[in-house]
């Protein structure tokens, strides 16, 4: 890919990709300017993906288990050099949640990973299996770092890291998304609160670039219910990453959150995460 310009790497859960390009998101990304674009909750075919995108686009794409459901893929201007699915034990399906690929970028290697962690309901398997998924995100991090120093996850990763990630924390300390077994992972992921480490490698050195670039404060969300006027009051849940390695954290420029004017002009319950990378 060409270092004249920072590469662009945006991020979103689509909620149904044919969806989202019937309102609006075909619009959105021919605006954008975008390099990869990663995606979740894609709920389609690669020939769908391919159809909506188009040919200038080089698709991934790993489809769930479970036909219509979950969904990663990552598009690209420049074809990818090698991807990978596999997270965890052989006997855990991680289908439709987790694709690695890895990029040439002025002679560097810049690995993409899209993942989307399970939603989960307390006391019920759907909890077990997200406890599952994040021992894998655990294990392979390490192992992400030690393969390409420019490496980043990013997506739908259904936890709200701290009570500046949610607007009604106080209502969902109960709840998942919000409980502290779930936020204790992002503890190990970049560093408990209050550390004199906290997203500046600690942890297992990733740096959340929304934290970093936003500060403390409040938000911004990334996520907000379909019900009620949650998107107007902006009730939201910040769940969508961009997590890199410090190199690559390094080498970031710019992070926006592409929040749509009005809730009738939004294609996914979600907005797209942008970070530039002056690599």
């Amino acid at each position: 890919m060409p270092s004249a310009k920072p590469l662009r790497l945006a991020s979103v859960n689509v909620n149904g990709v044919r969806a989202a390009f019937r309102k609006g998101m075909g619009d959105w990304l021919a605006a954008r300017d975008v390099d990869i674009l990663a995606m979740q909750e894609v709920r389609a075919s690669t020939e769908d993906l391919q159809g909506l995108l188009g040919d200038e686009w080089d698709i991934l794409h790993d489809p769930a288990t479970a036909k219509g459901r979950a969904g990663v893929a990552i598009a690209s201007r420049n074809r990818a050099s090698i991807h990978r699915v596999e997270l965890g034990a052989a006997d855990f399906d991680s289908a439709g949640r987790w694709l690695e690929a890895d990029y040439e970028v002025d002679d560097r290697i810049v690995t993409v990973v899209s993942a989307y962690v399970h939603s989960g309901v307390v006391d019920t398997p759907k909890q077990v299996e997200k406890y599952k998924f994040l021992d894998a995100m655990v294990e392979r991090m390490p192992r992400l770092a030690a393969h390409s120093e420019l490496a980043v996850i990013v997506g739908d990763l259904n936890v709200g890291h701290r009570t500046l990630d949610i607007k009604n924390w106080k209502g969902n300390v109960k709840r998942a998304g919000f409980l502290p077994e779930e936020r204790a992972y992002f503890d190990r992921f970049v560093g408990a609160e209050g550390d004199a480490d906290y997203n500046a490698g600690g942890g297992l050195g990733w740096i959340d670039l929304g934290r970093r670039f936003a500060g403390e404060v409040d938000g911004p969300y990334t996520w907000w219910s379909q019900r009620g006027k949650a998107f107007d009051t902006d009730t939201g849940w910040r769940i969508d990453y961009q997590l890199a390695t410090p190199a690559l954290a390094d080498a970031a420029v710019a992070y926006v959150i592409d929040r749509a004017d009005s809730w009738d002009t939004r294609w996914s319950d979600h907005a797209p995460v942008v970070v530039d990378y002056a690599i």
